[in-house]
């Protein structure tokens, strides 16, 4: 399949703020990744919230705004705008202003569940984001423990109007077929409606969203993999993107016999 140019909406490419790239070398070294996968535009989203980083919003803006010029100097030919990846609080509309966006009026937001669990606050906070006119996306839905129990629990946030992103390490066998075969199936049923590296400085982290999206046209057809790209430039330019078709996953019936 053609594809011109890919948006990635979500990397921790910015050097040495959280777990992602350590230094200047590394991000340089995503950088190039990025564009040997045919990457043109990023979204730097660094943890924000979590136990391990606070990332505030106008630090972000800054590193950004340093990493582009490092990146423009040795004419590497990228894009990187600011984001978080904002981990679920119960406060976080308290924390508002603090918190970027993957657009620049805050029209979409990244944001991370625990790895092992889905809170029990998670929805009234989605409702309360949305109120503020903040769709949010959650990330990684095929990694959290709890939704891999029951993946209609994502069905349920998508239905009070969040948005959800694949990665695609995910989708093509990195984190093991257990995964994958949950990541196909949340693709299959629309519950998903982005595509994203979620590169890190680490083994087995990097882009292969073109292998994502290309298994994507095999496994199902090219408009539904062009859908993903488009969705992830539309979140950046903070234009709509709505989840379209979804549906519950059923569940296999079992057969007993006597």
């Amino acid at each position: 399949m053609q594809l011109e140019k890919l948006v990635d909406i979500h990397c921790h490419i910015l050097p040495g703020i959280d777990d992602g790239s350590p230094n200047l070398e590394s991000s340089l070294g995503l950088a190039h990744a990025a564009i040997e996968d045919g990457v043109t535009h990023i979204l730097a989203t660094p943890h924000h919230l979590d136990n391990n980083y606070i990332n505030h919003r106008q630090d972000v803006i800054e590193k950004t705004k340093d990493f582009q010029n490092e990146l423009d100097v040795r004419n590497i030919n990228l894009s990187v705008f600011p984001g978080q990846e904002i981990h679920i609080n119960g406060d976080l509309t308290q924390r508002y202003d603090d918190l970027l966006g993957t657009d620049e009026k805050k029209k979409y937001m990244l944001l991370e569940f625990p790895h092992r669990n889905v809170p029990a606050y998670a929805q009234r906070l989605i409702f309360e984001l949305r109120k503020l006119g903040t769709t949010p996306i959650i990330v990684h839905p095929e990694r959290n423990k709890e939704i891999q129990k029951d993946l209609n629990l994502l069905y349920d946030f998508i239905q009070q109007g969040a948005l959800a992103q694949l990665t695609a390490t995910s989708y093509v066998g990195g984190f093991g077929t257990e995964v994958a075969d949950i990541s196909k199936k949340l693709v299959e049923n629309n519950l998903v409606q982005f595509i994203a590296s979620d590169a890190h400085a680490l083994k087995g982290r990097n882009f292969v969203l073109r292998e994502a999206f290309e298994q994507v046209a095999t496994d199902f057809d090219e408009t539904l993999a062009f859908s993903f790209e488009n969705n992830a430039e539309n979140v950046l330019n903070g234009k709509s993107v709505i989840a379209r078709n979804y549906r519950k996953i059923q569940k296999k019936k079992r057969f007993f016999f006597f």
